[in-house]
């Protein structure tokens, strides 16, 4: 008897199995909002010189507010006033004749700056324009870099401490950083704090789709992936609605966090993974979980017969005793061919997509609508992934949306500036099948790695993808060498990844790997026709 027929009989898509996607909703808010939040946070909006310096006690000020900005700053290519400079000394004769400021001293803003909004973001703060406008944009780099990390970090703690542990940590330590660096009194301890925020919530990301996975039946992996990424979705949507009603960023970063503490209340009922706590040797807990999933779900009877010592059985460990860690991953050829290849396929699906998500501008509209149809181009996505999954595989879903998302970005460096229409139709194309690669890329590699090694497996790759989240706003800076050379490099990648998915093995309807031999020879775990039957 094997893990997948004990919970085919305690009904593996149950009451039981909907509880836990519930509670692990709850805290997978906090995730897009965070790793959207520099997008609103960090917004620079327009601004001029404080000029009250000029001021000289004398016919400066008599004049209306246009009237200053007239003699006080110099006039930009379209019009508008000059963000980061000023003239050195009120030009009076401008106002007679507007056109002749040529050659005209100017001087770095003196005195601050005036900021034309009612919104309080990182750069009204702290001043974060003109030379310091790079650190502005840092924020996004800074915090994906502790995601990065954490990747790594709550892999292995994952996987030596387990699913639920996890989770806490990851709770406690998001919400610790979260709201404190809602507190931050300067930009130094912002930047640290949104680094450990990025650090603890990378734990939330790849430990709650495995829990929800390893207590799902074969038959409805599809469907509880694609689900569980509905909320991404769903909650990328209302990211943009808070925001706008939130005008000042630290009760904004503040509420980005705040589910977390219904999440930690929640935690308690949140129940251990089966599968590993069997791979670890703790049957008697295992046992303990399985019993109530077959109380919540109506099947006691299998329970009641069921002795927590036949469950050593259910999983062949090669060893109680061995700690696995990220060394493993290399030590045998198939799992290192597999650390490579799934590697290449999370770089490649999270560049180009980051790459589509910092360009909010891309539409032309204001930052609010654009964040919004760009979650509403995802919820397409979703039904086309889990319908070509159930279809043709994971492998064949996984390349065909990564390369369809490389043609979207190749053909839309082709399509003229003004056919607006048009190429907001291709990018928007572009990013639905990048949502679908993403839709699929956590499920595939859920299935393709074992027990054992599995947050391990998730968190390394987790790791490379944020790589290329790291440097896709480096990327896009290439625009000023050649205007189509990011598009160029992340249609490259796309392709490249896109490609490399058929070098992996198909994981449809095909058991979870439970140990690394079985990852070595993956005929064992094979299910044939007539095992697909005998499930209920």
């Amino acid at each position: 008897m094997k893990f997948e027929n004990v919970l085919a009989e305690v009904d593996g898509f149950g009451r039981f199995q909907l509880m836990i996607i519930l509670m692990t909703v709850i805290p997978r808010m906090t995730l897009p909002f965070h790793f959207l939040l520099n997008n609103f946070v960090a917004i620079i909006p327009s601004h001029h010189c404080d000029i009250s310096s000029l001021d000289d006690g004398g016919y400066f000020g008599n004049l209306s507010q246009e009237e200053r900005l007239i003699v006080g700053i110099p006039v930009q290519e379209d019009g508008t006033p000059n963000s980061c400079q000023m003239f050195a000394e009120p030009q009076y004769h401008l106002l007679l004749n507007s056109s002749s400021m040529t050659e005209l001293p100017t001087v770095p803003c003196q005195n601050g700056w005036v900021y034309d909004t009612f919104r309080s973001s990182l750069a009204t703060e702290w001043d974060l324009v003109c030379d310091k406008r790079k650190m502005n944009r840092a924020t996004a780099t800074i915090f994906f870099v502790g995601v990065m990390f954490g990747a790594a970090a709550f892999g292995y703690i994952s996987d030596r401490f387990g699913r639920k542990n996890s989770l806490l940590v990851s709770y406690v330590t998001t919400s610790l950083f979260g709201f404190t660096s809602a507190l931050s009194y300067n930009f130094t301890m912002f930047a640290v704090m949104r680094f450990l925020t990025g650090f603890g919530i990378s734990g939330i990301s790849i430990a709650s789709i495995v829990l929800c996975i390893e207590w799902v039946d074969i038959k409805h992996r599809t469907k509880v992936g694609v689900l569980m990424s509905l909320d991404w979705s769903i909650f990328t949507a209302l990211l943009p609605v808070v925001a706008y009603f939130v005008n000042d960023w630290r009760v904004l970063t503040a509420t980005a966090t705040s589910p977390l503490i219904l999440a930690m209340i929640s935690w308690w009922w949140l129940p251990e993974s089966a599968r590993w706590l069997i791979s670890n040797g703790k049957v008697k807990a295992a046992h303990f979980y399985l019993k109530k999933c077959a109380k919540v779900n109506g099947r006691e009877q299998f329970m009641a017969d069921l002795k927590p010592e036949s469950l050593s059985k259910v999983i062949l460990v090669e060893n109680e005793n061995r700690k696995y860690s990220y060394v493993d991953l290399v030590r045998t050829p198939r799992m290192r061919r597999l650390a490579i290849l799934t590697a290449i396929v999370w770089f490649g699906v999270a560049c180009p997509y980051y790459g589509i998500i910092f360009n909010v501008s891309g539409f032309g509209l204001n930052i609010y609508i654009t964040q919004l149809i760009y979650s509403l181009i995802e919820l397409p996505a979703k039904a086309l992934i889990y319908f070509a999954m159930n279809k043709v595989g994971r492998r064949s879903s996984q390349g065909g949306a990564l390369v369809l998302t490389g043609l979207c970005i190749f053909c839309n460096m082709f399509v003229p500036q003004d056919m607006g229409l048009f190429r907001t139709a291709v990018g928007a194309l572009g990013k639905m099948f990048a949502e679908a690669s993403f839709t699929c890329v956590y499920l595939y590699t859920t299935e393709l790695y074992p027990t054992v090694m599995r947050q391990n497996g998730l968190g390394y790759s987790s790791f490379m993808a944020h790589i290329g989240v790291s440097v896709s706003p480096l990327i896009i800076l290439l625009e000023e060498v050649w205007g189509h050379l990011p598009s160029t490099i992340f249609s490259l990648v796309a392709f490249t990844a896109g490609l490399t998915c058929y070098l992996l093995p198909e994981t449809q309807n095909i058991r979870l790997p439970e140990t690394i031999e079985e990852v070595e020879h993956p005929r064992r775990r094979s299910i044939s026709s007539s095992d697909e039957k005998s499930q209920p």
